[in-house]
């Protein structure tokens, strides 16, 4: 097969892993910077330029796009599927990925578990949706942050408010969710493929630090999860429309609670966490799955 990978830095362990495990199964794998990418809009001829010539054709695309340039990264990946070209997620379930609010109302229109979240526009309103998820404490997260960042812990009602009316008097998108204490600091990543819980592994968060994310100096090891936990993640990702995603759960007094779907997974902690080569079954599936013009939005959205 010949693979193209949307990616700004090629020298990323999950990228630099991806690439090695199709050439090794004999695969052909390009890394195209995104933002050398061109869209040349013309009737019935969608097409992707890549620094001033027309992309080569590819049987599969694996969008590997940074929160920094979601939009930009979801018009180039749109114009791939109108090729007719399969993406190993598509720009639709990334684009509702990406999106907090979106991401919990498709969740919680499905059943599935969720920490109580509340939105609102006005800061005046803070009070009530601080109340509405029974804090404070609660936790205040921008709708668009990555990686830990953008999210604060208010501990008391007049810190609460005030981190609210800061965030919005700078005119950001918030949302305000239940603290879940008795997760401890520490959170799981379910990796799905397919359909498919593949491996999972629990972060505990620095000392002082309640977000358990690797790139906030936590740590990962490997862990069992239940039957529940790994049905929650399955049906995330379906719900989601995402082939390859990370599903982070909390541990909470009323079972399992889905923070985030993360369409674009980080390898490199869960593979040092597992020992799976998480890599070679992600371009396994492709290899498995991915048919020319067999995207199911057609790039539409």
């Amino acid at each position: 097969m010949k693979i193209a990978m949307l990616a700004r830095n090629a020298n990323l362990y999950s990228h630099r892993r991806l690439k090695e495990a199709a050439e090794a199964r004999g695969h052909t794998l390009d890394i195209l910077n995104t933002l050398r990418c061109t869209v040349h809009i013309a009737s019935h001829r969608p097409q992707v330029f890549y620094n001033g010539a027309p992309i080569a054709a590819y049987d599969a695309v694996i969008p590997r796009i940074g929160a920094s340039i979601t939009n930009y990264g979801l018009a180039i990946l749109r114009q791939f599927e109108m090729s007719g070209i399969w993406s190993l997620n598509e720009s639709v379930a990334i684009g509702r990925s990406r999106d907090k609010l979106r991401s919990l109302q498709i969740l919680a229109k499905h059943g599935l578990g969720l920490p109580l979240t509340a939105y609102a526009n006005d800061p005046k309103q803070a009070e009530e949706i601080i109340r509405a998820v029974k804090g404070p404490p609660v936790v205040i997260k921008l709708l668009e942050g990555t990686q830990g960042i953008g999210v604060v812990l208010a501990e008391t009602m007049s810190s609460a408010k005030s981190v609210i009316e800061a965030f919005r008097g700078a005119n950001v998108n918030i949302l305000v969710q239940e603290f879940i204490k008795e997760a401890g600091g520490e959170d799981i990543r379910v990796l799905v493929i397919g359909g498919k819980a593949v491996a999972a592994m629990k972060r505990s968060g620095a000392p002082d630090e309640f977000r358990s994310n690797l790139h906030r100096g936590g740590s990962a090891e490997v862990i069992k999860i239940t039957p529940e936990e790994r049905s929650t993640a399955v049906r995330a990702a379906k719900r989601m429309g995402l082939n390859v995603c990370g599903v982070d759960l909390l541990r909470s007094n009323h079972g399992p609670v889905i923070m985030e779907v993360n369409s674009s997974p980080g390898l490199e902690g869960i593979e040092s966490a597992t020992g799976k080569d998480i890599a070679g079954q992600i371009i396994d599936f492709i290899a498995a799955t991915a048919k020319g013009g067999s995207t199911k939005t057609k790039g539409r959205g």
